[in-house]
């Protein structure tokens, strides 16, 4: 039998070469404005799903409270959980710092935009992915502090959040009601394309690992500490990320849920927030100078979320299209 590899996962391996040999132009500093084009493909993601979307699958999607509860369950309370099993394994400072960087990665809500749209690539339940993506940023502003105020003293809470949600705004809510408002003179020509319209997606994906890359390799976050620590806190952030994604499919699996609300279950109740992630960092860490270490763990599990994802996600469409 002949082994195919499929192409998206040759795009992901060559956009991180890419972004190792060439991680300038995914620089803060750069001139190639990435982050814009990203914005505007993400808006352009949710309002041709606008455009797609059914009105009572919508409906459905928000009053799935199984799916909802597992989602948040798993994001706060399983995350946390599985890594305050390691605790009493802790033997000096340096561990400490280690395991308390892994306690704020699992103490964080889910990231919205990617999530929604790997959701979307895999043909899973969109709807109840936005709701529970969206909504776990609002719960993690106070369920990750008080987490995290359980083993860190010198907290403050007088950030504002609001640029952060008016983000979520602009670039998912609004596009998406947009795209319904306009779905019964687009909505056709959405369909007509919708094979078109995957490929766009997986396309703003791509960007999306390369800028997730390129930021590590820029600025030189892979080199903080030595090549074996550095081995062990990427070997225990992927062990983080594939027990969560198996439990949270077992558990789905167990509550009978749909396909499509399985796959959102996993994708959305896995995920973490590098936004969220550097805010709450400087609000609960400030200027100490083991900021760098507390963020080290999540830009690796950032980078490895998404990378994994992408390529199940991929995997799931290709079966849905066979399936159909």
């Amino acid at each position: 039998m002949k082994f195919k590899i499929d192409k998206f996962v040759l795009s992901i391996i060559g956009t991180i070469i890419i972004a190792y040999f060439f991680p300038q132009w995914g620089a803060q500093e750069s001139n190639v404005p990435i982050d814009t084009i990203s914005v505007i493909g993400i808006s352009l993601i949710f309002f041709f799903y606008g455009l797609k979307l059914n009105p009572t699958q919508l409906k459905a999607g928000l009053q799935n409270w199984k799916l909802h509860l597992l989602v948040q369950g798993a994001t706060f309370i399983m995350f946390p959980i599985l890594v305050l099993l390691f605790r009493p394994w802790i033997q000096n400072e340096e561990q400490e710092t280690i395991w308390l960087a892994f306690f704020f990665l699992a103490a964080l809500p889910s990231t919205v935009s990617s999530s929604v749209v790997m959701v979307s690539m895999a043909k899973g339940n969109v709807p109840a992915a936005i709701f529970n993506a969206s909504i776990s940023g609002i719960i993690g502003i106070v369920i990750t502090p008080l987490w995290m105020g359980l083993f860190v003293v010198n907290t403050q809470t007088d950030f504002d959040f609001t640029d952060i949600y008016l983000k979520l705004i602009v670039q998912i809510i609004i596009p998406v009601i947009l795209g319904l408002v306009l779905q019964r003179f687009l909505g056709e020509l959405a369909h007509k394309y919708s094979s078109k319209l995957t490929v766009f997606d997986k396309s703003v994906i791509v960007l999306i690992i390369y800028k997730s890359f390129a930021e590590s390799f820029n600025n030189n976050i892979f080199s903080v500490v030595s090549f074996l620590d550095l081995s062990a806190i990427f070997v225990g952030v992927l062990m983080l990320f594939v027990v969560a994604f198996t439990l949270t499919g077992f558990i789905s699996r167990k509550l009978k849920l749909k396909k499509e609300d399985q796959i959102t279950a996993q994708f959305c109740g896995t995920k973490k927030s590098l936004v969220h992630g550097t805010v709450f960092s400087k609000i609960l860490f400030g200027n100490m100078a083991i900021l760098g270490m507390i963020l080290l763990p999540l830009m690796l599990f950032h980078a490895i979320q998404i990378l994994i994802i992408s390529v199940v996600a991929g995997r799931l469409a290709k079966s849905k299209v066979l399936d159909a």
